[in-house]
């Protein structure tokens, strides 16, 4: 097993201290945007960004709900079974989640998904939650194309309703709790991929004022009404931060309602594409903002559906982590889910899976120094400080 070198003589800072905005060595710039965020929650923040300057973590969505070959079986993981460790981050999704609703859109019941993010947080893991929010005035689909928002806002005809699925929203998290009874840190990516226009929130269906108005009230709601304090906000445009999609800050909320500056992008990687180079050069223009804004970045989804180039990990993901030095200061990357085959489609995967060639790869990836999986992750909901 590799270990994550931290050099210097480390001092433990005690959860009460890092209740505090500031304290010596942590800075207000060190904390979240939530100054009432819970103790793990700040730690995560603070370990995530400072873990960024020499590792990447690796992440995975739906890892322990399902796999190519099984479904809700404990213990299994398609990525610990490919390269012997769970991956460091896991990823989930609330879409349906609404009144008298037990699955996902995906078909994970809500309560399972609880325990799941129980227990990857038992092992040290990190959770985050995406919401592919039913569109809140057809009860349709993410993908309805319905202009939404101005019936969501304060004002509008659909609001009780919006803030009802808000409510729900909060229950959820808030019954998120680690053994000793506090409230597991969760990265909460709303209203993702926006700079696109196939989901109701999309480019071509909302204004600035539109995108930045939900998005704060979402976090004042969340954080101020709901007394919600273990939650950092993942902004996560898609396609590029740079010359090829320059649209990137354009419906950004502003600092003080983002923790993390963060990217989807699969086009990259689509038919037969590897744009690796460019990718990299756009990650690395996105870390220099998030540094900036004193933010954390992060490659927030991506993936190559179905393997088709048995060698994706090592010879487009690593590469593009690493092409611009600069790029290698993200905090983690998530490849997508791999669906279970009898229940979907066969090739819609994004890690490996036992079964498949590459495998072998994803565990080269795995080895490499810069790469983080779960069983070689440090503290990450405590505090050290480096003398």
């Amino acid at each position: 097993m590799k270990k994550v070198r931290m050099s210097g003589v480390i001092v433990i800072v005690s959860y009460l201290l890092l209740a505090c905005n500031t304290q010596e060595g942590v800075s207000v710039k060190d904390l979240p945007i939530d100054k009432e965020a819970t103790a793990e929650t700040k730690a995560l923040y603070y370990n995530l960004k400072n873990l960024g300057s020499s590792k990447i973590l690796y992440g995975h969505q739906d890892d322990l709900a399902y796999g190519y070959s099984w479904w809700a079986e404990p213990g299994r993981s398609d990525v610990k079974e490919s390269t012997g460790s769970y991956p460091a981050v896991y990823g989930w999704d609330l879409g349906d989640i609404r009144q008298g609703v037990e699955e996902n859109l995906d078909g994970v019941n809500f309560e399972n998904m609880k325990s799941w993010i129980r227990e990857a947080y038992s092992r040290g893991g990190i959770n985050t939650i995406s919401w592919h929010m039913n569109h809140p005035v057809t009860d349709g689909d993410s993908w309805d194309r319905t202009p939404a928002v101005s019936s969501i806002l304060p004002g509008g005809d659909q609001h009780a309703k919006f803030n009802g699925w808000l409510d729900i929203f909060a229950e959820f998290v808030l019954d998120l709790k680690g053994k000793n009874g506090e409230l597991i840190p969760i990265i909460f990516r709303p209203y993702h991929e926006h700079t696109g226009s196939w989901f109701w929130w999309g480019d071509e269906q909302t204004s600035v004022d539109d995108y930045v108005a939900i998005w704060r009230y979402t976090v004042e709601y969340l954080r101020d009404k709901k007394n919600v304090h273990n939650l950092l906000y993942a902004y996560s445009p898609d396609g590029g931060a740079g010359d090829r999609y320059p649209k990137y800050m354009e419906k950004y909320p502003g600092d003080d309602f983002v923790d993390i500056l963060a990217l989807d992008d699969y086009g990259s990687y689509m038919n037969g594409n590897n744009r690796v180079r460019e990718l990299s050069n756009e990650l690395a223009q996105m870390v220099e903002e998030a540094e900036k804004r004193n933010k954390i970045a992060a490659f927030s989804e991506t993936g190559l559906e179905g393997l088709t180039n048995p060698k994706w990990f090592t010879e487009s993901l690593y590469e593009t982590l690493v092409h611009n030095p600069k790029a290698k200061e993200i905090a983690y990357v998530l490849t997508w889910r791999n669906a279970n085959f009898e229940k979907e489609q066969r090739d819609h995967f994004y890690a490996a899976h036992p079964e498949h060639e590459s495998a072998s790869d994803m565990k080269v990836f795995r080895d490499k120094e810069l790469i983080v999986f779960e069983d070689e992750m440090p503290d990450m909901y405590s505090i050290s400080i480096k003398r």
